[in-house]
């Protein structure tokens, strides 16, 4: 008999756990509270409580080839960077394609999740949820939690002094929808992460003045990168990986600097970073120095204390007439519906297993999905957790001894501080590549590099010096997918597919020359053996 599983909310990690509970032959029931699919990636006008909320103009920060599952590629005319209604459309094709949404239960509300009275041999959990008024209980035999965490806004208002005089306007990013209703305002963006840009950049046109103002300063990226293919094509490799994790910590910060500061220079813009020693998230954002530029926005440091219509400065500085203040603070995340010591956050460290599993279980049957903030896309993150999740399920993956697991989650902790800092924004903060491919590695659908070397030299060139996406992980091993190679291999063509809407002549290119293909796979080579050396 199939194990029941219940998947809590029907965003990208919901859709994504549904299709592998099938893929595993599992039993899923999803609870959705909203009408429909698409969680945070669905605007809405209006903000509703324990929902996310974006913003009309967003568009994702990472590309459609990195962006995918793993054996569903998008469409090749879609563009390389979507719009939330593009993306929208996309995980409707895909949920069409793979039949999930017979599985799930619209507005429907989980209310607890607890365990059953015979948890320590069953593994089993009591779920209550309430549908129109009416509740009702069910035993599951697992649980996949995949309610985000970009629900539960973070203001700090305890640390902008005379916050309570202010006379003007001030709210949440989540509360941001569009530029309307904010002509000819004098505005000041609290935060300096995505969000935070995209906002000072949009107000910014309307706005009288638009002044951001930042603790620590950020990088700020490009979307393109060379040669005009996206940044995360060309930063995401196995080879930019291995070398972030082999060279001294002095030779990446300079690395970062002369990469970050070859589009602009971030301290004449007042921007660079104060400790540019994190690798922390950079800010993707094409127009924000623009705007810089030409004097639209203004980049200010922390502010120190607000009057009833004015801000003041760490540096002394005073701005005047200040109506409206948005706190692009980011989120805390929270689980009303689960006991408080299942999922807990202590001192900023979250006891997740992989940031996935709850160490103390008896028995492993909780997951949380998409509790993670990787330096790169979340959708295949998610897939490779989901994947890995319904094998453990099954009881064709197991999970070390608790001691094990406590050591495991200590140890990635002091590396995430070291490597990102200890700001709440960092909490759920993780290496790209690195975490993915951990989570193959429980799976078994790691590519091995080493042999493909020998066998296909041409896939091996692809996977080592080219972009690392989800494709790879259908390779080999459990849920392999037939198309995956052509996946890889064709990808460019995807990319330019959308570009390419006016004809032109093609013009002749020197052909690459023998000798640069021998370079080329002496170079695989070399680096091959170069990185076996540090493991």
């Amino acid at each position: 008999m199939a194990k029941k599983v219940a998947v809590i909310g029907a965003g990208v990690s919901g859709l994504i756990s549904l299709k592998c509970c099938v893929d595993e032959g599992l039993e899923p029931t999803c609870f959705e509270r909203t009408e429909d699919i698409g969680g945070l990636w669905r605007f809405k006008e209006n903000v509703e409580d324990g929902r996310a909320s974006i913003y009309q103009s967003v568009i994702t920060n990472t590309s459609k080839e990195m962006s995918c599952f793993s054996d569903f590629p998008m469409p090749e005319d879609f563009p390389n960077f979507l719009h939330n209604s593009k993306l929208l459309e996309y995980f409707r094709i895909f949920a069409k394609n793979f039949d999930l949404l017979k599985y799930i239960q619209f507005q429907t509300t989980v209310i607890s999740v607890k365990k059953c009275p015979d948890f320590s041999s069953s593994g089993q959990w009591k779920v209550v949820t309430q549908s129109y008024g009416k509740e009702e209980s069910a035993v599951f035999d697992a649980v996949m939690v995949c309610s985000g965490h970009h629900i539960l806004p973070h203001i700090p208002l305890k640390s902008f002094p005379g916050i309570e005089r202010f006379k003007g306007q001030y709210f949440h990013s989540r509360q941001y929808k569009h530029p309307d209703g904010f002509e000819g305002k004098r505005i000041l963006v609290i935060g300096i992460g995505n969000s935070a840009s995209d906002i000072a950049v949009e107000l910014c046109k309307k706005a009288a003045q638009v002044f951001v103002s930042t603790r620590h300063g950020s990088w700020v990226m490009s979307r393109i990168s060379e040669d005009g293919y996206p940044w995360d094509m060309v930063f995401h490799t196995r080879f930019n990986s291995m070398l972030r994790n082999v060279l001294p910590r002095t030779v990446l910060k300079w690395m970062m600097e002369q990469q970050m500061n070859k589009w602009f220079n971030h301290e004449n813009y007042g921007l660079e970073p104060q400790n540019k020693y994190l690798m922390k998230e950079p800010v993707l954002n094409d127009d924000l120095p623009s705007r810089l530029l030409y004097g639209a926005i203004k980049v200010k440091p922390r502010v120190k204390e607000l009057t009833e219509s004015s801000a003041i400065f760490e540096d002394e500085t005073v701005e005047e007439d200040i109506d409206v203040i948005v706190f692009a603070t980011g989120y805390t995340f929270s689980f009303p519906f689960l006991e408080e010591s299942l999922v807990k956050v202590e001192n900023n460290m979250v006891s997740l297993y992989k940031y996935i599993f709850p160490p103390h279980l008896e028995k492993s049957t909780l997951a949380c999905i998409g509790l993670i903030q990787p330096l790169g896309s979340i959708f295949p993150t998610v897939e490779l957790q989901a994947r890995w999740v319904t094998r453990v399920f099954k009881g064709l993956c197991s999970l070390p001894s608790e001691r094990t697991m406590m050591a495991d989650i200590i140890k990635k902790n002091e590396e995430k501080i070291d490597l990102f800092g200890q700001s709440q924004s960092q909490i759920l903060q993780t290496n790209y590549v690195d975490y993915l491919d951990e989570l193959a590695l429980e799976i078994g659908v790691k590519p091995a590099l080493g042999s493909l070397l020998l066998t296909d030299l041409k896939l091996a060139v692809k996977l080592y010096f080219g972009p690392c996406n989800s494709y790879q992980y259908r390779l080999v091993g459990p849920g392999r997918w037939e198309g995956a190679r052509a996946a890889i291999l064709t990808q460019k063509q995807r990319i330019l597919k959308p570009l390419k809407t006016r004809t032109l002549k093609v013009s002749s290119h020197f052909p690459v020359s023998f000798l640069l293909k021998i370079l080329g796979i002496l170079a695989v080579v070399v680096a091959f053996f170069f990185q076996l050396q540090w493991f």
